[in-house]
């Protein structure tokens, strides 16, 4: 029998799971592959993958493909560090400014579209390129969006002149009053009714990779910094990990549906998508 094929984004937002491959037997029996959320994303709907974590707009423009798995997502209730506009006027004053996007993530593209454009009523240019952490807006732009690791970096690493620092996490709270759903794991819908063993067992060690690595937390983030000690200190990392989540439980998945509705208000999206999960238990 052929390896079910797993995607994992390889961010500090999942070093316990991250851990758990690395240290234990939890991707036993499945053909692993790691790469940031827009090589991923592509892979699975390119039938390159089985199973994956995916940014969350990724499963609604795409959801008659996809089925979610259950119980699991990444999210945060308000500041997240990870995801960061930097720019160089508030943002109460950016109207029809160049804004540049890292390629990593579409998630976060509408999330700001959003924001600044139901928050704000702003109307930038988004373009997407390649962005530098340590010099975050280019000289042709007025702003940047970053996330990840790149966007905890700058979180904590904020440069002395007139930057703007926003944390999309807690500009989305402070518009919509919910928490927000970043990433989910999804199955290819096809490979998840062809293979229901297989998805149960993906499932299994998902849930118990995330729960064994959180449970050793400390010992994963010394194992990051081996590799890392530059970027952040162990203190950092471990407020960083009690900000992120990964239960997904009906009051997220409402959440979820906040922002497919508000993303398809801006036409970001074809359609509010039915959220339908694998059968896993």
């Amino acid at each position: 029998m052929t390896k079910p094929r797993l995607g994992h984004i390889n961010f500090l937002n999942v070093l316990p799971l991250t851990y758990s491959f690395q240290n234990s037997n939890t991707a036993e029996g499945i053909n692993l592959s790691c790469g940031v959320p827009a090589i991923i994303n592509n892979d699975l709907m390119n039938g390159r993958l089985d199973v994956s974590e995916v940014s969350s707009i990724v499963y609604a423009k795409n959801h008659e493909k996809l089925i979610m798995l259950p119980d699991l997502c990444v999210r945060a209730d308000g500041e997240v560090q990870s995801i960061m506009l930097v720019s160089r006027k508030p943002i109460h004053e950016i109207n029809e400014d160049k804004i540049v996007m890292t390629a990593k993530s579409a998630t976060s593209h509408c999330m700001l579209k959003i924001i600044l454009r139901n928050a704000y009523d702003a109307r930038p240019d988004y373009y997407i390129r390649h962005i530098s952490p340590e010099d975050p807006i280019p000289d042709d732009a007025q702003a940047a969006l970053l996330i990840g690791d790149d966007a905890l970096y700058v979180f904590h690493h904020r440069k002395k002149y007139d930057y703007y620092y926003y944390d999309l996490g807690r500009e989305w709270k402070k518009m919509t009053g919910r928490c927000m759903v970043y990433a989910v794991w999804v199955a290819n819908r096809e490979y998840a009714q062809k293979n229901p063993e297989a998805i149960r067992a993906i499932y299994q060690a998902l849930y118990n990779g995330i729960k064994d690595g959180y449970a050793k937390k400390n010992d994963a983030i010394q194992s990051y910094l081996k590799y890392h000690n530059n970027a952040f200190t162990a203190e950092q990392i471990s407020v960083y990990l009690e900000r992120i989540k990964w239960n997904l439980t009906d009051e997220h998945v409402d959440n979820l549906k906040t922002f497919y509705s508000l993303a398809h208000d801006l036409n970001l999206i074809d359609s509010r998508p039915k959220m339908d999960f694998a059968d896993v238990y």
